[in-house]
């Protein structure tokens, strides 16, 4: 008769940390843009991001709010430790927005603009499996 023992590792605090400072960092990014998006008018958006005078105004504001909503989901649900896995959730979502902007760019003739989304994207998709796999945060 063998019995398993499973052990389950603790992740490092050093990654605790790290993802931490990662989804602070983000949470600033795309709570600023987002909120850009959805307070400042078209007109004025547009000396800054010309692409919104050539989409439906609904457009830029639903953009606007699905960043402050990912931003939100960085730092709330793991902060209050509620419901956290709703923290990997919104990096992954914050991931579409980022993959979705750059397919955008690129039927624009924009690629210049890519990189940043994809390094964005990166590092939501690493905020996203570091909370899910690596590092998880525990429910109440």
């Amino acid at each position: 008769m063998t019995t398993t023992t499973r052990t389950t590792a603790r992740p490092s605090k050093a990654l605790h940390i790290t993802l931490w400072i990662l989804q602070a960092l983000l949470a600033a990014a795309f709570l600023m843009t987002g909120l850009m998006k959805l307070a400042q008018p078209i007109t004025q958006l547009a000396g800054m991001l010309p692409w919104v005078t050539e989409v439906p105004a609904l457009l830029v504001r639903f953009i606007g709010l699905a960043e402050v909503a990912g931003a939100l989901g960085l730092i709330l649900p793991a902060l209050t430790p509620i419901r956290p896995n709703l923290t990997p959730l919104a990096a992954l979502g914050l991931v579409a927005v980022m993959l979705l902007a750059s397919a955008f760019y690129l039927t624009r003739g924009e690629g210049m603009m890519v990189p940043m989304n994809l390094v964005l994207a990166a590092l939501a998709s690493f905020a996203a499996w570091g909370r899910t796999r690596k590092a998880p945060i525990q429910a109440r």
